[in-house]
């Protein structure tokens, strides 16, 4: 394969501040102390980490025809992914985000769609963009030209050329569950955050919101949970969780797609799961220790040594 991991969705350029305490009420400003912008979103933030991590990555998404997309294909390429296949697609703006953090880590987004839902992968880019060991499809639900069919016919070829696939999703709510649910029986791993999956199911019990979404056709489900860790099951009855890292929180922007980099990077590496999970943990971690998505991650080695030296929540 070319590639080690393929990163297809979200691509988003955020601008982010904090502390936030209030928004400003008619011509007020309020003075903070941060302020940063950065890739983000369930794809972007994927590829930057795992390219980090010393992977070779390859972004697949869309970026509109202006400034932001520029800096955003810019970027990418500063940390040597391949952006052949990111579109600039004429008439749509780039998918970007103001984010407001608040002092707990917390964080209010404003977010425009744009070029996410106006990408297509077309026949003649498939070779290409499955030419990868893994593959991460990351913001279903938002990639309107490519939600539904298109993606179920890519995820199922990925699978027949033996391809690694992960899922996750953006924000999701139950009406999302059709279009996941088409991929979920060719998704070696879903990765949704706790809110995410409990949305998606209607159910609330991390098991029972599992036990569904396995019965659905996901070969493993790794419920995110925040500071109560992650919860593993996979289809074949192994199951556990493990605890959070014991951090100081400064933004949880971008934490769930840097723990996706992380658990793949752990996959390449031929891993256990549960060392997978760990550097998929440590990579969120060392995300909300900083601003803007991948702040502190910096390398494999670093995220190494952050696991050996940094203690777990009781």
């Amino acid at each position: 394969m070319t590639f080690d991991y393929t990163s297809l969705g979200f691509y988003t350029f955020d601008c982010l501040g904090r502390p936030v305490r209030d928004i400003p009420q008619g011509d007020d400003t309020y003075f903070i102390d941060e302020l940063t912008i950065a890739v983000s979103g369930a794809a972007g933030s994927a590829a930057i980490v795992a390219a980090k991590h010393g992977l070779s990555v390859q972004a697949v998404g869309g970026v509109g025809d202006d400034d932001m997309g520029q800096w955003v294909l810019q970027k990418l390429r500063s940390f040597d992914i391949d952006t052949a296949n990111m579109a600039v697609c004429p008439g749509v703006a780039t998918s970007s985000s103001i984010v407001a953090t608040r002092p707990d880590g917390a964080r209010s987004v404003l977010h425009k769609k744009g070029a996410t839902g106006a990408f297509f992968v077309t026949e003649n880019q498939i070779d290409r963009v499955l030419d990868t060991r893994i593959l991460h499809i990351g913001g279903i639900g938002l990639m309107d030209r490519m939600d539904g069919a298109p993606s179920v016919a890519l995820i199922r070829q990925a699978k027949e050329r033996g391809c690694i696939t992960t899922l996750d999703v953006f924000a999701s709510t139950q009406d999302d569950m059709p279009l996941v649910e088409g991929l979920l029986p060719y998704a070696d791993y879903f990765l949704p955050s706790e809110e995410e999956a409990m949305a998606l199911s209607g159910l609330t019990d991390y098991d029972d919101v599992a036990s569904y979404l396995l019965d659905k056709g996901a070969g493993c489900v790794v419920l995110t949970l925040g500071a109560g860790g992650a919860l593993y099951r996979h289809s074949d009855g192994t199951r556990f969780h493990l605890p959070a890292f014991d951090i100081d929180v400064r933004c949880t922007c971008g934490c769930g797609d840097c723990f996706n980099a992380g658990f793949a990077t752990g996959l390449h590496l031929g891993l256990d799961p549960e060392t997978c999970v760990r550097l998929g943990q440590a990579s969120s971690a060392q995300n909300a220790m900083g601003l803007g998505s991948q702040a502190v991650v910096t390398s494999l080695a670093a995220t190494q040594a952050f696991m050996e030296q940094t203690a777990v929540r009781n």
